[in-house]
């Protein structure tokens, strides 16, 4: 299984600006880190999700990691934008790996995320053990 990783989805305000920040790119995008992954080689066909108000709430699948100026490396994701289903998670800073046991599921087709419990809420019921 690829191993995946998790980014914060950083000034967006809301879902649908995240969605329009890949609608215009065309089919890939490239975001930049200072450092090439030491896993990187099992993270292709993996997924970078995205975090948003500390939920896990999609995913981008990673296509290739190419280097970039200055020492840097581009991560080069899909432009397709999966909603996957909302699981907790704390903010930080830069990218950090998520193992695929780790991954939420993705959303079915027509499931929206406002039919799914809050991610906040979800956690708080798991650990009371009523979900």
């Amino acid at each position: 299984m690829p191993l995946n990783m998790t980014k914060v989805a950083y000034g967006a305000k809301s879902m649908e600006e995240l969605h329009g920040w890949f609608a215009t790119r065309g089919d890939t995008a490239k975001l930049t880190t200072r450092y090439l992954p030491k896993r990187h080689a099992e993270m292709i066909g993996g997924s970078l999700y995205w975090i948003y108000k500390h939920q896990l709430v999609a995913r981008s699948p990673i296509l290739a990691f190419e280097e970039a100026e200055g020492g840097k490396t581009h991560i080069v994701i899909s432009t397709t934008l999966i909603d996957v289903y909302p699981v907790p998670r704390r903010a930080h800073q830069g990218w950090r790996y998520l193992a695929a046991e780790d991954a939420p599921r993705d959303l079915a087709d027509g499931e929206d995320v406002g039919d799914v419990m809050p991610g906040g809420l979800a956690g708080k019921l798991a650990k009371l053990g009523l979900v």
